[in-house]
């Protein structure tokens, strides 16, 4: 099973609520693609400062390791080593860039595969309820948040490993 998270993008001028179509679903994990061909699967993604700080890093250790004299044994496994990291943080780099665009995190689900993980949470998406609350521009939108566990009112338990004041031992 994989986990992804959920981002919605930011409201247009014309829209009062989400557009479902316009979700992005990011997988967490190593990106196979992320690993091979890291700026095509950069610019793909219209990951573009990101590419840009890509470039520079490589050619700067291409550049750098090239001055020191190392081997080209040294260069492969250092130029592999960054494509492995590329790939390992494939997943955060796009949650980086689409934070950066203002998208919301609103969710995370798992599923078998990215359609699976759609219908759990469109499917949990549609039964929560709304709640209209007051943006920036005055203007009321819906907001979906993801359900946590809430404690009962007025109960007043410890969690963890501490007992309650005044319990016996």
């Amino acid at each position: 099973m994989s986990i992804y998270t959920v981002h919605e993008p930011p409201l247009k001028a014309d829209e009062s609520a989400p557009d479902p179509d316009r979700f992005v679903f990011v997988r967490d994990g190593f990106s196979f693609w992320a690993f091979l061909l890291a700026p095509l699967w950069m610019l793909r993604h219209r990951l573009w400062l990101v590419f840009v700080g890509y470039v520079i890093v490589a050619v700067a250790l291409q550049v750098g390791l090239r001055l020191i004299g190392a081997s080209s044994g040294v260069i492969i496994t250092v130029s592999l080593l960054l494509a492995l990291l590329v790939g390992f943080e494939a997943a955060t780099l796009r949650r980086f860039t689409l934070a950066r665009r203002r998208w919301k995190n609103v969710g995370i689900v798992v599923g078998d595969d990215l359609e699976s993980a759609e219908r759990r949470f469109f499917d949990a998406w549609i039964d929560k309820p709304w709640s209209d609350s007051s943006a920036a521009g005055g203007r009321s939108r819906a907001s979906f948040a993801t359900g946590m566990a809430r404690q009962p009112q007025g109960s007043s338990e410890v969690l963890g490993l501490f007992p309650q004041p005044g319990a016996p031992r």
